[in-house]
């Protein structure tokens, strides 16, 4: 049984909305300090950044996979083409940011690193307008 909040649409749209916000934050700023080349507080953010997709996102992507999904599929057998598509969404996130740690391990920051950050914030965005609309927007009781 997954948790309430990932159940209502208010809710959840604010958990996305909270943690969208502060990954774009942290990606603006990232930018900025590759830009002014300061080096060591790059590493910190790339490294901080890394993590907040881990600790916030990811792991909210882990529960709903857990609980919510199959929820939707129990109650609506016809819903499981769209989770599978949420779910790979969900896996483009782990893929890109197990990418990003093993090039600041080898590599530090790079214009590769940047790109992967940004295209975090495209699937997460378009996935979780997508969720929202095909999850949260529909009742999926018949």
């Amino acid at each position: 049984m997954s948790g309430p909040s990932l159940r209502k649409l208010d809710a959840h749209r604010a958990i996305h909305e909270g943690s969208f916000r502060e990954a774009k934050h942290l990606t603006d700023l990232l930018y900025k300090l590759v830009d002014e080349k300061k080096e060591k507080e790059s590493a910190e953010v790339a490294d901080g950044l890394v993590e907040h997709w881990e600790l916030r996102v990811i792991t909210h992507a882990d529960s709903e996979e857990e609980g919510f999904y199959k929820e939707v599929v129990e109650k609506d057998p016809d819903m499981s083409e769209t989770i599978a598509k949420l779910t790979r969404d969900h896996d483009l996130l782990r893929i890109l940011a197990k990418r990003i740690r093993g090039i600041l391990k080898s590599d530090g920051v790079t214009k590769e690193v940047l790109e992967c950050f940004t295209g975090m914030l495209i699937v997460n965005e378009i996935h979780s307008r997508d969720e929202e609309e095909k999850l949260l927007g529909h009742d999926h009781h018949h």
